[in-house]
């Protein structure tokens, strides 16, 4: 593929994404330039958290989890001003490590679509990443947890997973951001916590203290609404482009073209709005495992 080509892949790709991210809201729209940037994985606004790359211990969600959950995993020291810290990429980019995470979307008032037979689940995915061995985060919404509770305890017991925290509500932490419903900043802790407290509901104990934004949209506002629950914010470096897509051929090309050591790559689990991923992991995990690749999760990058 030439680069020409996959700058127009890419850019298809990233559309894409949008289109996923808005439909998971219930609305359309297109993020001004500091959306498109926080999207990206960098912060909307000057002085945020994301140059702070010191790992820490210290903090855990609100909501912690269960007893009987492996020990706790490591956070980044929160960024200028106490605000949430936000991870990337590893830090150690020599390591041919990467993580493929999986957003499980579903918003508060998708119940509806639910009953009426729309899937926001994807076990085959889940099963395939279980067969092929490959330890994975998943980014989970409280209300997923709500429609798919022996989905979401049976992940959440699985050591081969974690789960971390997509919101309850999959509603925005900053406006605009693809049409998104915004929540204000006691609205926004608060779904944090909800969306924890759906996980222990659910009997999820692989809980982690990490936190991905809705559309992938944040800002200084956003990172301060949060902070005091002691999750690292976790963006990406790669795009799948498994939104909507059709041709899980070209799925697979897109995470190949773009992973590096230390890369964080962001897919869904989700059938009705991502209906190839599975079949794209299935080519990309050999594939990458044959370059020398090994799969961690989040919080062994996080880790490093």
């Amino acid at each position: 593929m030439t680069n020409s080509v996959r700058k127009v892949a890419a850019a298809a790709a990233t559309a894409m994404l949008g289109a996923v991210l808005a439909g998971c809201g219930g609305g359309a729209g297109a993020p001004d330039a500091g959306r498109e940037a926080a999207r990206m994985g960098t912060p909307a606004a000057p002085g945020s958290a994301s140059a702070s790359t010191s790992p820490s211990a210290s903090g855990s969600p609100a909501a912690a989890p269960q007893a009987g959950a492996p020990a706790k995993p490591p956070t980044m020291a929160p960024g200028p001003n106490g605000l949430t810290p936000v991870f990337e990429r590893a830090k150690q980019q020599t390591d041919k490590t990467v993580a493929l995470t999986f957003d499980a979307d579903m918003t508060s008032d998708q119940g509806p679509r639910a009953e009426g037979g729309e899937h926001f689940d994807n076990p085959a995915l889940i099963s395939t990443l279980r067969t092929l061995k490959v330890p994975s985060t998943i980014f989970m919404t409280g209300r997923w947890a709500e429609e798919y509770p022996d989905q979401a305890k049976s992940i959440g017991t699985d050591p081969n997973f974690e789960i971390a925290n997509h919101s309850y509500s999959h509603h925005a932490f900053t406006s605009p951001c693809y049409g998104l419903p915004a929540l204000d900043a006691a609205a926004a802790r608060a779904d944090v916590d909800r969306a924890f407290a759906a996980f222990r509901q659910a009997g999820a104990v692989n809980t982690v203290p990490y936190f991905r934004f809705p559309g992938g949209c944040y800002d200084d506002q956003a990172l301060r609404a949060v902070s005091t629950a002691k999750v690292t914010a976790v963006q990406w470096d790669v795009v799948s482009g498994d939104a909507f897509a059709k041709d899980p051929v070209a799925v697979a090309e897109q995470v190949l073209s773009g992973v590096k050591p230390g890369s964080v790559v962001v897919m869904h689990c989700t059938r009705s709005a991502a209906p190839v991923t599975e079949e794209a992991v299935q080519r990309i995990v050999p594939e990458l495992r044959k370059r020398g690749y090994r799969f961690v999760k989040v919080s062994e990058l996080i880790g490093k």
